[in-house]
């Protein structure tokens, strides 16, 4: 029979990584509403006190595990806790990430007279690894952990967060481009790789939001108000504002529910217009 609602999410379990992020949050409230059970995993310490605070809202199995994305052992023994204390694992959603400083450049474009310590030339090594990791490999090894469940039950449905910088580059974020560049790609090869086992796999590529991570490019500190970047971004986006977190939550639904059966292997923009705007 045709579906027409997100029902057939009630009671499912799903995997969460960076769930308690700017962007997470809006996704693990989003599913909790659904009447999703969730295990969040992050490495923030209040990572527990803050899923039981979900569990007594919705009513709903949460359980918080502070682990690493990029520690395959730690991912294991997260796994181990989960078929514990919620059981078996239906979804996996990969939404951890971000950028750093250290991983970006002063200028947006090289010019003659500058230094090369302010363009790609001057990036540290060891936080364009930090940023490339965090956001790939912390994609590729809970995916690697968490689906062997989805596996043995020939179903399943694995949701990575990629961004529409995956799409088009943007300047001065090398190391986050290339990351999420690569989110896409294994979205579309890992989609291909379990088809037949009954499992798919999509990702969304959000727009700009203001998060954390990079509110330091896009707001003055003392002020608040928004940087030339800032005001560039949302003179390229037709919209002219920034998303709100919320905004990501109905395509995450279609996306886990069976309404969307059909579909694997898809990047789903969430952006404003941006991808299809010219700038004229």
């Amino acid at each position: 029979m045709m579906k027409y609602s997100f029902d057939d999410l009630i009671g499912k379990n799903c995997v969460i990584t960076g769930g308690f992020g700017v962007i997470g949050m809006a996704l693990t409230r989003g599913l909790a509403a659904s009447g999703v059970n969730l295990a969040v995993i992050g490495r923030n310490p209040a990572t527990p006190d803050k899923a039981k605070a979900i569990a007594d809202e919705f009513g709903i199995k949460c359980i918080g595990i502070s682990a690493s994305v990029t520690d395959k052992v730690q991912l294991e023994a997260a796994k181990e806790q989960i078929h514990t204390e919620i059981g078996k694992i239906d979804f996996l959603i990969n939404c951890a990430g971000g950028n750093s400083p250290k991983a970006t450049c002063s200028v947006e474009q090289m010019s003659k007279g500058d230094s090369l310590a302010d363009t790609f030339y001057g990036l540290s090594m060891e936080g364009f690894q930090d940023v490339f990791d965090l956001n790939f490999i912390g994609t590729l090894l809970p995916t690697m952990v968490f689906t062997t469940d989805m596996i043995e039950a020939g179903k399943g449905n694995v949701l990575n967060i990629s961004s529409m910088n995956s799409i088009r580059p943007l300047t001065k974020i090398p190391a986050y481009s290339a990351a999420k560049g690569s989110i896409n790609n294994f979205t579309q090869w890992y989609a291909v790789h379990v088809a037949q086992m009954g499992i798919r796999c999509n990702a969304i590529a959000p727009g700009f939001f203001l998060t954390n991570q990079n509110r330091f490019l896009l707001t003055d500190e003392q002020t608040g108000e928004l940087k030339p970047r800032g005001k560039k971004i949302i003179a390229n986006t037709p919209t002219h504002k920034f998303g709100e977190p919320e905004d990501l939550v109905g395509t995450m639904l279609y996306l886990l529910s069976d309404i969307s059966s059909f579909v694997t292997g898809v990047v789903i923009p969430v952006d404003g217009g941006y991808a299809a705007f010219g700038g004229v």
